[in-house]
């Protein structure tokens, strides 16, 4: 595998050419016209461009893609996350040009983006998932019968959904009434299926998640769990691991499930299963993503392990580096995802960054930047714009870290949600890690 060509944007894919640069592979970007002057554009060994600004017109260019791809001859594709990292049909298309999709295989992109095909694969595989639907629901009547049944609230979902998009939590029968059409136009909208479903809602959740790995010789791993609670709008703002919720023994009891379910599915890659956690520490299967995470670095800081090296060595066809015994955790870590927008209303906040400052003089910090200054960050692609992930040896220790640096952070010409991190981590409750996803609420 010589040359990778990069199917993503922003700081995910500057990420990605850095370890392929690393490894001696060579990258290819592709930009649209409003990401020409990003700093990934240039870091590649040659970039095109794929289109227009709006992502119809650029980044979801199946053709354009593979057609770039084939004529820079590249052995493989890498989707990042996002986009087209879980489109089955894209994967599918990039086998058949004789390209390896560094991810796992397009039957199984397909399966697990099925969440109601999930649900009813990992109840075959034993692990528990949350009271629910099994089947799509068609009709209101059959929605309302069924939310009766599992008492309200309920949350009522998108089959096809993911990021946040295509559910919505529903605390009666009119509101189910009054969400349940326009809940399926929005699914065919965004994902071109149309179909939903029902879960019932687990009241002061936390949202944990846990990285597995597979090769294609029969290996699987888990790489110990990241919280995900803290969320806005159900995207997530800040992660950490390990988690500050969890004991000790339900976080043996959630990894040993997450890697069960990628055996079950004989998983390849890099992925992850994420489950939602009752007060009592009750876990239930939520969804299994097929790719790459965004909050992936954390997950490195505490394993000392290149996940984006792990992807390229597992899609050569080579076995997972390390056995499950081999793989320890140490310390904590904690990303704040930096986003272009009102700290308070969260609405995006585009325009020229004049000033944008993070300082390199900290080893415990490390930022995957997507901008630079000068750059204009547009309103046509998630208004993320850098990470920040800080690590320590306690979670004290980087609580205390991320205070010092996040003060240190000067960025002008567009709002962040920096002011809001710094609200959070002097808050009484983030500090005890009693958080939940209703905290930003």
């Amino acid at each position: 595998m010589k040359k990778v060509l990069i199917a993503n944007r922003g700081e995910i894919a500057l990420r990605i050419m850095k370890t392929c640069h690393e490894m001696g592979v060579e990258t290819v970007a592709i930009y649209s016209d409003a990401d020409q002057q990003l700093p990934f554009v240039n870091y590649a060994t040659v970039a095109h461009r794929i289109g227009e600004a709006p992502v119809l017109k650029s980044y979801l260019q199946m053709d354009k893609i593979l057609e770039i791809a084939e004529m820079e001859h590249v052995d493989a594709i890498h989707p990042g996350y996002g986009f087209l990292s879980e489109n089955a049909a894209f994967a599918k298309a990039v086998a058949e040009r004789s390209m390896v999709f560094v991810g796992p295989s397009p039957s199984l992109i397909s399966l697990m983006g099925d969440k109601v095909k999930a649900r009813q694969t990992m109840i075959e595989a034993g692990v528990p998932v949350v009271p629910g639907s099994n089947e799509s629901i068609r009709t209101i009547e059959e929605a309302c019968t069924l939310a009766l049944e599992y008492g309200y609230p309920v949350m009522l979902k998108a089959s096809g959904g993911g990021g946040g998009i295509g559910m919505i939590c529903c605390n009666s029968e009119e509101e189910l009434q009054k969400a349940f059409h326009a809940t399926k136009t929005r699914a065919k909208t965004y994902f071109g299926n149309e179909e939903v479903f029902i879960e019932k809602f687990i009241p002061n959740a936390r949202h944990i998640e846990v990285q597995i790995f597979g090769d294609h010789h029969g290996n699987v791993v888990h790489l110990f769990e990241r919280d995900c609670s803290i969320q806005r709008r159900n995207q997530k703002v800040i992660e950490e691991t390990p988690s500050p919720f969890l004991s000790n023994e339900t976080r043996e009891k959630i990894c040993h499930a997450a890697k069960k379910a990628a055996e079950y599915v004989n998983y390849t890659n890099a992925g992850t299963i994420e489950f939602i956690v009752d007060e009592e520490e009750n876990f239930y299967f939520l969804e299994m993503n097929t790719r790459l995470q965004v909050e992936h670095a954390i997950t490195e800081m505490i394993t000392n392990i290149d996940l984006v090296k792990w992807q390229i060595l597992v899609a050569r066809g080579e076995k997972l580096p390390l056995s499950q015994d081999d793989i320890l955790s140490s310390g904590h870590s904690i990303e704040f995802r930096v986003y272009a927008e009102d700290p308070v209303k969260f609405f995006p906040s585009p325009g020229k960054i004049e000033v944008y400052t993070f300082p390199d003089n900290d080893p415990n910090v490390r930022v995957d930047n997507g901008y630079e200054k000068g750059t204009i960050v547009t309103p046509f692609y998630d208004p993320m714009i850098a990470k920040i992930i800080v690590n320590g040896d306690s979670r004290q220790e980087t609580i205390q870290s991320a205070k010092e640096y996040l003060n240190q952070i000067v960025i002008k010409g567009i709002k962040t949600n920096i002011p809001l991190f710094q609200r959070i981590i002097n808050e009484e409750s983030f500090l005890k890690g009693e958080y939940t996803t209703k905290y930003l609420n």
